[in-house]
């Protein structure tokens, strides 16, 4: 996700405010999750035109800032637990793609347990 030179700068940033003792799996999991809804706030009750116009408008650079926090956390999250997430992605591929066959899915928005 992050290119190493960029995971080391944020390792190195929390490391040189001593936030590693309040960054626990569970403490980081939460705050991900926070973030997470702070993004989706960006998004609440706006149509797809006004998503369009804020994403043209000086607002766009909050929505970034969303999107960091997110990343900084996911960021954190897998390095302390040891999880390489390109291989955790990759992996997560092939399992959809076994639930989501492109015969059975393409087009659908039902869950692989729903399908005929």
């Amino acid at each position: 996700m992050l290119k190493p030179e960029l995971l080391e700068r944020l390792i190195e940033f929390r490391h040189e405010r001593d936030w590693e003792q309040f960054h626990t799996p569970k403490d980081l999991a939460i705050s991900l999750s926070l973030e997470a809804s702070e993004l989706l706030e960006w998004f609440q009750w706006k149509t797809d035109d006004e998503i369009t116009a804020k994403l043209a408008s000086n607002k766009r650079e909050e929505l970034e800032d969303e999107v960091a926090d997110v990343v900084a956390y996911l960021s954190y999250l897998c390095h302390d637990v040891g999880i390489d997430i390109n291989k955790a992605v990759a992996a997560k591929i092939e399992k959809n793609a076994l639930k989501y066959p492109v015969d059975k899915a393409k087009g659908r928005s039902d869950k692989y347990n729903e399908y005929s």
